[in-house]
């Protein structure tokens, strides 16, 4: 049984019966009764459709992993990210859908705004990721209220929240550079990736402002933001035969498969390079030697943007957009606590 069965059988619209279902008061008690009833001879539970039909909502959000190459759930910044927007979201009423970017079952494609509206979902939030399928741009611009987490969404519903990637990068460098370093190198994602892309440029941006030389042998990119790529990417610079003094990955992962490599070659991280990661993952705290990073508010983060999409959802805020202040979390790679620091 379905809702149109039930309308059928009680001789009124679909409309009637959905509006019954979800108790509005402009139903005759003669109809309310009757429609009822015959739910209950026959069974039929209502779904969640067709309260959607009433109500004009569904109190679902859309998550898309976007891109090509997504972090998905390996990646534990996003997922403790993930973890705060589903707990705000649960407490607002509502629960959460995936979707895959494999191809959808009726489309045929990867049409996210075509899943949506298949799915009446409220809203969506957006993960960043490289290689963005030209889909999220139709999205982006479509009247579904969407937000992106550390994209940039730029449509007449949407908006997006991040943290201040060149301060990230500024941070790091200040920080160097007191202790003393003037050789600094970089580990990043792939080109593709735009926070990588904005982490390499305010670093390259900051050392200039210092006036110290940029050497390129030393900034190198890996495949991804993943331990195995870090790892890689050092072995390179490695290979290439000179080694800077201080290196600031573009995420704790990149951080912890350099330190790897360098471990390997019997460098040591802080006394030979100093290390510096990015996200503050769980990991990092038990790493050896204890991993310096930038910390990214991620509970903070996960909880704006579930009342940032509430908001939009909605009509109380328009477009809206929120950067998160990174901090900088001490630890032992990268220097500051030898028994003595290297200043000059």
């Amino acid at each position: 049984m379905n809702i149109k069965d039930i309308a059928k059988i009680a001789g009124v619209s679909v409309s009637t019966v959905s509006k019954i279902i979800n108790n509005y008061s402009e139903i005759s008690e003669e109809t309310r009764s009757k429609v009822l009833q015959i739910m209950q001879e026959t069974g039929y539970v209502p779904s969640n459709s067709a309260k959607t039909l009433a109500t004009k909502t569904s109190n679902l959000i859309g998550v898309i992993f976007a891109g090509k190459l997504n972090v998905d759930f390996t990646h534990p910044f996003f997922v403790e990210v993930l973890n705060s927007f589903k707990k705000q979201m649960g407490l607002l009423g509502y629960d959460l859908v995936f979707f895959s970017n494999e191809k959808f079952q009726s489309g045929g494609n990867n049409d996210y705004l075509a899943r949506c509206r298949h799915y009446h979902v409220d809203g969506c939030v957006v993960i960043s990721g490289q290689e963005l399928e030209p889909s999220i741009s139709q999205l982006d611009n479509s009247d579904i209220p969407c937000i992106g987490v550390d994209m940039k969404l730029s449509g007449r519903s949407s908006g997006y929240i991040m943290s201040d990637n060149y301060k990230i990068s500024s941070k790091v460098v200040e920080h160097f550079y007191l202790l003393g370093y003037r050789e600094l190198g970089y580990i990043g994602s792939t080109q593709e990736s735009d926070i990588s892309n904005m982490r390499e440029s305010g670093y390259r941006n900051t050392i200039e402002s210092f006036g110290l030389p940029v050497n390129e042998k030393w900034f190198v990119n890996g495949g991804n933001f993943f331990e195995a790529s870090g790892y890689e990417a050092m072995q390179r610079m490695i290979a290439s035969g000179s080694l800077p003094r201080a290196i600031f990955a573009a995420s704790d992962q990149l951080a912890i498969g350099a330190m790897r490599a360098l471990k390997e070659c019997s460098l040591s991280v802080p006394e030979t390079v100093a290390v510096i990661g990015c996200d503050d993952i769980e990991a990092s705290r038990f790493t050896t030697p204890q991993l310096s990073t930038i910390r990214q508010n991620k509970e903070k983060i996960g909880r704006l943007a579930a009342l940032m999409l509430y908001d939009l959802i909605n009509n109380q805020s328009e477009t809206s957009s929120f950067v998160v202040e990174p901090e900088l979390i001490i630890r032992e790679s990268c220097g500051s606590k030898l028994k003595d620091p290297p200043y000059y």
